[in-house]
């Protein structure tokens, strides 16, 4: 199978895509177990948060196997529209991109879709569009700006040019750089520090900051407000108070 999963400690979906032989490059199967994956993830109750990296050493992946993709790359919507369904899916519960290598092209998309990023000091990042005649897809023109600022994004979107991992901390396109042997273990501890938390508090956080971004503030307001008062009336939230009151840890349940 192109992708791998794990389910770790019960909640925690471990996702590798694994094609190795190929730096992850990603063909049409590919796409379409990812986009199992992670309507999976949305559908099951018992997982809580995923975490998403690359098979072997060298990358996280290269982004869209061109040599069997091109076609669709250029005569149709092209193979990232099943990258970017991650965020179409309305996947709520978080996701940890943990880049061991090149993150290129589509794979640069998927990363982004992440709510989280953390690659090791031999980590490259580059969207490279432009130098295949293509328009950087699977979101990329899109989320950069907003993650990384207007003139960092168009540096990489116009020249197609790679960026290290030191460089894509520095401008917030990751948020941790950690040594290769820690790579999945600090994913999966910040996994497990998510888990810990109210899933229903987690998720509606999320729907929250996601769809805030495209508001004015007031609309951005009124939006935590509402899914504020949804969440107060859970039962997560009253064993919240309990656990406080009672100094111990609280037993969250997803309800």
């Amino acid at each position: 199978m192109p992708v791998r999963t794990e389910v770790v400690d019960e909640h925690i979906l471990l996702v590798t895509i694994d094609r190795p032989e190929v730096h992850n490059a990603m063909d049409r199967d590919t796409l379409d177990a990812l986009q199992a994956v992670w309507q999976r993830l949305r559908d099951e109750p018992a997982l809580r948060v995923g975490v998403v990296t690359g098979a072997g050493d060298h990358a996280f992946s290269t982004g869209a196997d061109l040599a069997t993709l091109i076609p669709e790359l250029v005569e149709g919507d092209g193979p990232v529209r099943a990258v970017i369904t991650l965020a179409e899916m309305e996947v709520w519960k978080p996701v940890i991109a943990a880049i061991n290598g090149y993150c290129l092209a589509g794979a640069l998309g998927l990363a982004l879709a992440c709510d989280v990023r953390i690659a090791v000091p031999a980590a490259r990042f580059g969207t490279m569009g432009v130098r295949r005649g293509i328009i950087p897809g699977a979101g990329q023109s899109q989320r950069l700006p907003r993650m990384v600022g207007l003139g960092n994004a168009l540096r990489l979107l116009l020249t197609g040019d790679m960026v290290d991992a030191d460089e894509a901390l520095r401008i917030g396109l990751v948020q941790e750089v950690v040594p290769a042997d820690r790579l999945l273990e600090r994913a999966l501890q910040m996994a497990r520090t998510v888990v810990g938390n109210a899933p229903l508090a987690v998720q509606a956080t999320k729907r929250a900051a996601v769809h805030g971004l495209g508001m004015p503030l007031q609309d951005g307001l009124g939006l935590e407000a509402r899914l504020s008062a949804e969440v107060r009336r859970t039962e997560d939230a009253r064993e919240g108070v309990r656990a406080f009151r009672e100094r111990r840890e609280p037993r969250f349940v997803g309800q």
